[in-house]
């Protein structure tokens, strides 16, 4: 018994009927009757599984007691209303009636599904009236937060949470915010909501009102909103400007990140706004000297400076010597060779480099370094490094129909002749005898050192073979060989020693009056030698003709014997002079005739 009751004074009824309570009769029948009647309408106004409304008489942490004027209180799990943390004794609230009475005879209500039954048509409801209801935000979800809205689970995306970017959504799980109804899907039964469309209509009043009062070069706090690769984004106070990455500072940025953070307060410079398109162009860099204004002044021409790589490019690489200030290293500029090369082949980016300045233009802020310069030039010595006649490892580079450039150093090349690379190969193309990248072994013929050229042989790091052939393929004199090589004019023959020869068609025909062919091995006499241009003919077919000629001047001698008797005899006196006086001139003109043939 509560205190209350046992201090305050208690006193029969005077209009209490105690004879009929003795009786048994507790109540006088019209009474009874008239309080029986308005107990049946009382029970007969709640139905189960109907919608009604009832009134809030007490609320703990785990339940909300509600009278909604039945013969029992129904008890709803506090859970149920966290979408309204205002809920106070007195309030009313929509209940469904689950069921009048269950086991214990206790009201059983769910104000849960009393919003439940009326939802969709509340927020649809919300929708058209462009009005502003009360959400409950419940849990993250990809891309946003998950919101209660009359017992439906409406989607809130990041993007609409507020006017500026959102880095952490949990702070807002388990808070009840004002949204307004954006999108419903009435297929899906999917409802979109946003909490920045509430702020948006009073942002862009201030927009108005700040953008007319912005000028150019005027300076303003501002705070980092968003970072993108291509600049950051600044919040003004209501209006957003964009600091472009080659406006955040004098040297080069290759990421804003490094030069500012979320929610940083910056002093910014407004370079350029557009009222009808609403964009706000601001710098940070203007608010520094410029760099080169500080360049010291004693730097000239011929100085030695230090810096790092920051872009490459083909045609050079960008030198920052001090912040804001770079120089350019053309990619001429990166070594005394004269081949046409890519700077990424010396530089990259990050690398710490030493040059010279070349050209200093400070009122265009300009400068060309060099890094060649800080070797020797090899051509200023080049007849002392590789005099005529001294011989060199090199590495071929290049191909022409004419030779083959080779690189004897960094910035030496020279130029091996097609016809300096072997005493005995018919070389057509260079690539038939190296390849690029090979070394290959080279003798200095010529220098020209004010065109920077050194002509270059190979062949002659041998002897001249050709003085022994000479003594070997004597005309007349018969070697075998391989035909390697059928052409229209005639075949190439492979002779041994590595030498080859020549054969015209009419020289290629066999005994039995067929062609030679490609590959055959056969006997092959020397027609023609000729040392200077290392030409050597041969013909097959003439082995076998001076053979038969051969046999028809014997028979023509053996019947020149069996003359008639009556025939005089020619005197020995004549007969010698003949053989003495004429016999080398007809060797002669024999040897021409076989020629000509």
């Amino acid at each position: 018994m509560s205190e209350e009751l046992k201090n305050s004074p208690i006193s029969p009824l005077e209009d209490f009927d105690w004879d009929a309570f003795e009786k048994g009769e507790t109540q006088k029948n019209e009474s009874y009757e008239a309080l029986e009647a308005a107990y049946d309408k009382s029970l007969g106004a709640i139905k189960d599984k109907e919608v009604t409304e009832g009134t809030v008489i007490s609320i703990n942490k785990r339940e909300v007691v509600v009278n909604i004027g039945y013969k029992s209180d129904g008890i709803i799990p506090y859970n149920e209303f966290r979408y309204n943390p205002d809920l106070k004794v007195g309030d009313t609230v929509e209940v469904f009636v689950e069921n009048q009475e269950d086991r214990k005879g206790q009201l059983v209500l769910s104000h849960k599904k009393a919003r439940t039954a009326k939802s969709w048509e509340r927020v649809n409801q919300a929708l058209e009236n462009d009005e502003i209801i009360k959400g409950y935000i419940k849990c993250r979800t990809k891309g946003g937060m998950i919101v209660d809205v009359f017992g439906i689970e409406a989607f809130l995306p990041g993007s609409q949470i507020d006017v500026k970017p959102i880095r952490d959504y949990d702070m807002f799980v388990d808070k009840t915010m004002e949204f307004k109804v954006v999108k419903i899907n009435q297929e899906y039964k999917n409802v979109v909501v946003s909490h920045k469309a509430l702020i948006e209509a009073e942002l862009e009043q201030q927009r108005k009102e700040i953008i007319a009062k912005l000028e150019k070069g005027q300076v303003l706090e501002g705070t980092v909103k968003n970072i993108t690769s291509y600049g950051v984004f600044i919040d003004l106070g209501g209006v957003d400007g964009l600091i472009h990455i080659t406006d955040l500072s004098w040297g080069r940025v290759n990421n804003p990140a490094d030069i500012v953070e979320p929610d940083q307060k910056l002093n910014v410079v407004i370079l350029d706004f557009d009222e009808e398109k609403k964009r706000i162009a601001l710098g940070l860099k203007q608010l520094q000297p410029h760099p080169w204004d500080k360049l010291d002044e004693n730097l000239k021409v011929g100085d030695k400076v230090k810096g790092k790589v920051v872009v490459m490019t083909d045609y050079g690489a960008f030198v920052e010597i001090a912040p804001g200030v770079e120089g350019l290293i053309h990619v001429s500029e990166m070594s005394w060779s004269q081949h046409l090369r890519s700077a990424q082949d010396f530089l990259k980016v990050g690398d710490e480099v030493e040059a010279v300045i070349l050209t200093l233009d400070r009122d265009e802020r300009k400068m060309s370094l060099g890094i060649k310069q800080l070797k020797e030039n090899p051509w200023d010595k080049i007849e002392e490094k590789y005099p005529v006649g001294s011989k060199h490892a090199a590495k071929v580079r290049n191909f022409t129909n004419f030779g083959v450039f080779v690189e004897l150093e960094e910035g030496v090349d020279g130029l091996i002749h097609i016809s300096d690379l072997s005493w005995t190969k018919k070389i057509k193309h260079p690539s038939e005898f190296t390849q690029i990248g090979a070394d290959i072994e080279v003798v200095v013929l010529e220098i020209d050192k004010d065109n920077r050229r050194l002509s270059l042989g190979h062949k002659q790091l041998e002897d001249n073979p050709w003085d022994n052939f000479e003594t070997i393929y004597t005309v007349g004199s018969i070697h075998e060989g391989t035909i390697t090589e059928l052409l229209d004019k005639g075949a190439v023959i492979s002779l041994p020693y590595g030498v080859e020869g020549f054969a015209t068609p009419k020289h290629l025909v066999k005994e039995d009056g067929t062609p030679a062919k490609q590959d055959e091995k056969l006997q092959f006499k020397v027609i023609e030698f000729n040392k200077d241009a290392k030409r050597i003919i041969l013909s097959h077919s003439r082995i076998f003709e001076d053979e038969q000629k051969a046999e028809a001047r014997k028979a023509r001698k053996a019947a020149g014997k069996q003359q008639p008797e009556d025939q005089p005899v020619a005197s020995s006196s004549n007969i010698e002079k003949t053989t003495l006086g004429d016999i080398d001139a007809l060797a002669e003109l024999k040897q021409k005739l076989e020629k000509g043939e």
